[in-house]
């Protein structure tokens, strides 16, 4: 009788910055799942309303126009090798979605409770087959309360800040560590402190605080804690 390998979902949450997304998407190419950043999908929506004129110049948002624009705003991922490229409306907009005046807008769009609704609708339905590792904000609290891995990712913000300017300066992006340290902490207030979905690690998750840890060590310890589950369900 031949045996299957139950497919599980993982759901990895934590702050900014943090590495997540890194640490998903090399798990998911580690055992075989899909990826789902996101991350990368309230990115594409801000981008969305930046090129159609719906965040004012003092960073007030039509939300009346973008509300009504949400079913016409369809985000998938593009596979193209090993990376895995956001498109938005058919166009990818990996390279668009990154830059720091994006990140400047998210987590106010991102904090709007229809924006989070039509999401949490697409990043649920991803996961229908299961099989899948996505990583974000609300991923075990809302998205999937019943995933049987749940990962917090937590390092401090003057850590996270020097990965996001390495990050932007790898690309091209110019700006300062000051200016990417603001940032880090005013999401990390928005994301916190918003009432729709709050940034918040839920009680069954593992916290991983890889402040101090290296890539290595970290892809090993996910990897350790999805063999423990598979073992448990086999």
């Amino acid at each position: 009788m031949s045996h299957t390998t139950p497919k599980i979902i993982i759901a990895i949450d934590g702050y900014s910055s943090s590495g997540k997304s890194t640490m998903a998407r090399e798990l998911a190419s580690k055992i075989g799942y899909r990826y789902v950043d996101s991350g990368a999908m309230y990115r594409a929506v801000t981008l969305f309303a930046l090129r159609n004129h719906l965040i004012a110049d003092d960073g007030s948002i039509d939300k009346e126009t973008l509300i009504k624009e949400l079913p016409s705003i369809k985000i998938d991922f593009k596979v193209d090798g090993d990376k895995q490229l956001t498109t938005l409306n058919g166009e990818v907009v990996e390279k668009e979605i990154r830059g720091m005046i994006v990140s400047s807008h998210v987590s106010p769009i991102a904090a709007i409770p229809e924006v989070r609704h039509r999401l949490v609708q697409l990043q649920q339905q991803f996961g229908r087959e299961r099989g899948i590792v996505m990583d974000g904000r609300d991923i075990g609290s809302t998205v999937f309360p019943d995933a049987e891995l749940k990962i917090f990712v937590d390092a401090s913000p003057e850590k996270r800040a020097m990965r996001r300017l390495k990050e932007l300066t790898d690309k091209g992006v110019e700006t300062s560590y000051e200016a990417v340290l603001a940032n880090v902490v005013e999401r990390d207030h928005i994301d916190r402190t918003r009432a729709e979905s709050p940034l918040r690690k839920v009680d069954d998750a593992v916290v991983i605080d890889n402040s101090d840890m290296t890539h290595d060590e970290q892809n090993k310890l996910l990897l350790d804690l999805y063999n423990q589950i598979i073992n448990r369900l086999g």
